[in-house]
């Protein structure tokens, strides 16, 4: 029985969360509201450390300098009233950075950009029920991600915390995480809001965007966090917008977040992003971490002194961060940190590595390798041979429960299938050293299995597209030993292939976590088919990418007020629509991935309803497995969207993954809603300040990747 005390109805249950949450703050001193406006961090010359990660050049040395600053993630509690110390957890990847010293250990996972790889919404509520799960293990109220920022260039240091370069497949795998964090009462919080696209110069950046830009790409997956995920907490950004700070930009934190979106929950800064008190806090601004700083006793009474900013406002900052508490029941829940289930977690991230895996290359059925191929080499730098690729560095890296490592799990995937192959491995040194012995290795091997891959970090972005520290000769010397050399890519964002015409097989397998050696040999040995699709365009030259050679898209230029100045001038031209719009051929397009199998799609039909353009748009399709294994095929729909409108070729629209069994058919269905919260046949109208949808002829295209699509319906939409 729960037991009320009448002195303090927020205590009462049965009360709705945002009505306890105003009796609290009705009750507490300007002392104590001030004292939980912000983090309690405290960290010896903090701002020097913060300001060392933001030039890191390795994930090595962000990590050295992040250890340096986990000591408390949190809000103090106030035993008096009732409220709990507030603890705070990165993790878009896994449990990250907690509150504590050290950071609890946790699963690792595969990188974001894996999982969007994946193509399947299931997969993203498993990676979240994970997440979610450790994250209430281990005590903790809140767990920063997902991150639905898009992948605008391929070179941006954070893609591997992202999902994708394309806004409603973020969006569709950034609720679903959402909700499964969610699911085990952890505020989950969606990041860095918004257009905190770039690392360079993170701090000072002045992002310039058009409003239909911004509204149709990039703010796009976080209306869908907000309007499908019922997200609790939102993360402002480090940059500017349009000259404003994010963390003091009321037109995106208040008009379009509150207002036109309908937003309950609230907003934190992103560590150290806040840049003042009353100006933050007016513009809608609710929670500054990790410190201090500016919210602190000396600015907010100040401000309140001189009225810049009124009681109210802190006020309204403080029950929107206790609604949510309440409204997962954080106040009445107990510190009592529990086990995690290491293997069984371990388990699920292992299944969710291989089925993200896209198969890219795979000449005269290189793969699968066969469980007594004979001698199997395992060759690359020690990150991605030698050990297991973890992922990103920074605030959101995972302190993992376990690994398995890259020749370890190889030889136990052999072992469990009873074969009779060899797998032994040679680490190559950063400075390609010993690089005359993989030629020696190689040719003495029956197989050699190429790991190469990057593996980037919060605080800095890649230099260029290519494989960093030589890696490209690691492949060039094995092929040149040995012809039957597969490439396996341990990544977390498209690279140039300069090979790719001498291996007969590539995999991408991305920054897979604790279960990178099994998951990788589950794949190269036919236990699992790949069936990832690309989800960030591969270039087929540095000179393809968008920003090349044009300093205005990045790193931008001073315009004379002293920080560097981005414009988007590419417009909607970002990923595939950039390729598709200037008619440049990708090396892999966005959805393309083979299969050790074969697919047919068939039976095609679109029924577009009796108000085209009002009624949902149902697609079916049959796809048949013409091969001789269990495989899955992801179809995709995309829209043309009328000529006169001046967008790129197409936009996603809808996408269904099937797993079929040799020699069967399976129907998919797709809906593609006019009404759905992606705005599937709409464009923003700074006229009406809403998306609408023109008159004009539309075009389905279906297939299975962004360029093959077989399957054209057209419809027109009159006034």
């Amino acid at each position: 029985m729960t037991v009320i005390d009448t002195d303090k109805p927020w205590t009462d249950t049965s009360r709705p969360p945002q009505e306890r949450a105003r009796a609290l703050v009705a009750a507490m001193t300007l002392e104590q509201k001030i004292a939980q406006l912000h983090g309690s961090m405290e960290t010896i010359d903090i701002y020097g450390i913060s300001e060392e990660m933001g030039q890191a050049e390795t994930a090595e040395e962000m990590d050295r300098l992040a250890a340096q600053i986990k000591i408390e993630r949190h809000v103090a509690g106030i035993e008096e009233l009732g409220i709990p110390r507030f603890r705070i957890t990165n993790g878009p990847v896994g449990v990250g950075m907690g509150d504590g010293y050290p950071s609890p250990k946790a699963t690792s996972l595969p990188m974001s950009i894996g999982l969007a790889a994946g193509f399947d919404p299931r997969l993203a509520h498993d990676y979240g029920d994970i997440i979610g799960s450790e994250t209430a293990s281990l005590g903790q109220h809140v767990l920063e991600g997902p991150g639905v920022c898009l992948h605008r260039l391929p070179t941006a240091g954070r893609n591997f915390e992202y999902f994708s370069e394309d806004p409603y497949l973020s969006g569709v795998m950034g609720v679903e995480v959402t909700r499964a964090i969610q699911d085990h009462d952890v505020i989950a919080m969606g990041k860095h809001y918004v257009v905190n696209d770039q690392e360079n110069e993170r701090f000072r950046t002045d992002v310039e965007v058009d409003e239909d830009v911004l509204r149709e790409l990039y703010l796009l997956p976080f209306e869908m966090l907000v309007k499908d995920g019922d997200i609790a907490a939102i993360m402002s950004a480090y940059n500017r917008v349009r000259g404003t700070y994010a963390t003091e930009n009321r037109y995106t934190l208040t008009t379009i977040l509150r207002q036109e979106w309908g937003f309950q929950g609230y907003v934190q800064s992103d560590f150290w992003s806040t840049r003042s008190a009353a100006a933050s806090l007016g513009a809608g601004l609710d929670h500054e971490m990790p410190d201090a700083k500016w919210l602190n006793e000396d600015n907010v009474k100040a401000a309140l002194a001189d009225h810049s900013l009124e009681i109210g406002t802190i006020d309204r900052a403080l029950v929107r961060r206790y609604t949510q508490m309440f409204r997962f029941g954080q106040f009445e829940r107990p510190y009592d940190p529990q086990e995690i289930d290491a293997q069984g977690h371990g388990a699920i991230s292992r299944r969710i590595g291989t089925e993200i895996a896209i198969l890219l290359k795979n000449e005269d059925a290189t793969l699968p390798l066969s469980k007594d191929t004979g001698r199997i080499l395992v060759v690359g730098q020690r990150d991605f041979a030698g050990r297991a690729c973890l992922g990103g560095g920074g605030s959101s890296r995972v302190d993992p429960l376990y690994t398995v490592d890259p020749v370890d799990g190889f030889r136990d995937v052999i072992e469990a299938l009873g074969g009779s192959a060899t797998v032994e491995g040679l680490v190559v040194e950063e400075d390609l050293s010993n690089l005359e012995a993989v030629s020696e290795a190689a040719a003495e091997a029956d197989v050699v299995v190429a790991m190469v891959g990057i593996i980037a970090t919060e605080g800095a972005d890649r230099p260029d597209v290519s494989l960093p520290l030589g890696q490209d000769r690691i492949v060039e010397a094995a092929v040149a030993a040995n012809p039957r050399t597969v490439v396996v890519l341990k990544d977390s964002s498209p690279v140039l292939m300069p090979w790719i015409d001498s291996v007969p097989a590539v995999l991408e397998a991305w920054n897979q976590g604790a279960e990178d050696g099994h998951a990788v040999a589950d794949l190269l040995l036919g236990v699992v088919n790949p069936s990832g699709k690309v989800p960030t365009t591969y270039p087929r030259r540095e000179e393809d990418v968008l920003a090349a050679g044009d300093p205005v898209r990045y790193p931008g230029t001073d315009e004379g007020e002293g920080w560097p100045t981005i414009r988007y001038t590419e417009r909607h031209e970002v990923g595939y629509r950039w390729y598709q719009a200037r008619g440049i051929e990708p090396l892999f397009p966005f959805g393309f991935g083979l299969s050790y199998t074969t697919f047919e799609l068939s039976e095609v039909s679109v029924e577009t309803g009796a108000r085209p353009g009002t009624d949902p748009i149902t697609v079916r399709a049959t796809v048949a497995n013409t091969g001789g294994v269990a495989g899955a095929e992801v179809v995709q729909v995309y829209v043309g969207l009328p000529a006169e409108l001046g967008r790129p070729p197409r936009r996603l629209v809808g996408f269904a993954k099937v797993r079929v069994e040799p020699g069967a058919s399976e129907q998919v269905e797709m809906v593609v809603d006019p009404a759905a919260t992606h705005h599937p046949l709409s464009v923003w109208s700074d006229a009406a300040h809403a998306f609408v949808t023109p008159a004009g002829e539309y075009t389905l295209y279906i297939g299975t990747s962004s360029e093959d699509t077989p399957f054209r319906r057209s419809f027109t939409l009159t006034d």
